[in-house]
């Protein structure tokens, strides 16, 4: 049976909590989350990057100078891709770099790092996160009391809380993601996650 720490956000340490091994103790898929990672970092890239080719610029309609009699080769537009303004020769167009991942695979992949980070003790939950104003300072005490190494950190909240979000946008190495929204390449980028204990009810419906 899976089980995480459980501390409160003064750092003490309540009883562990036992999550369910359908979400945080399968077996780990390497290759699926590989594909899943390489799918989520590729939906984040634009493709903007475009060049006009020789279709694309305007001019050159009309033959730059008389076929012979100049001394120089001769061209038939001044667009073409060897004269100067002329279009480029196989350069970048726009394009989408999506890729279709089903989302049961992307289910899977988020099951398996879960699991991993429970296994390298690197998960643990926090009973409740609240905060009745936004405050830097406070969440960066708890953030001492519950991560002094400093490593990245990425808290899963059961949905969307403006006074954390707040009080954290300014700190370093600290991402904010609810249960619903949570992905395999959130995990990935985080050496610690912390599950708000509504959280981990949450993901467990949604994955298991």
């Amino acid at each position: 049976m899976a089980t995480a720490k459980v501390y409160t956000m003064d750092g003490r340490e309540l009883e562990p909590i036992q999550l369910n091994p359908a979400v945080f103790d399968v077996e780990p898929n390497d290759t699926l989350v590989h594909e899943v990672a390489v799918a989520l970092m590729n939906a984040r890239r634009q493709g903007n990057a475009q060049t006009k080719d020789r279709s694309m610029v305007s001019g050159g309609g009309v033959k730059p100078f008389r076929q012979k009699g100049t001394g120089r080769a001769r061209q038939g537009s001044s667009r073409e891709p060897q004269m100067k303004g002329g279009g480029t020769v196989f350069g970048p167009q726009r394009r989408g770099y999506r890729q279709n991942v089903a989302a049961r695979t992307k289910r899977s992949a988020l099951r398996s790092v879960l699991s991993a980070r429970v296994r390298d003790d690197a998960l643990l939950v926090l009973d409740s996160l609240a905060l009745d104003v936004p405050k830097t300072k406070r969440f960066a005490e708890m953030m001492q009391l519950i991560s002094p190494d400093h490593k990245r950190t990425l808290f899963v909240t059961p949905a969307v809380n403006k006074n954390v979000m707040l009080s954290s946008r300014n700190l370093a190495k600290i991402d904010i993601k609810t249960a619903a929204e949570l992905n395999a390449l959130d995990v990935l980028n985080a050496h610690r996650v912390v599950l708000v204990r509504d959280a981990v009810a949450s993901l467990e419906g949604r994955l298991s």
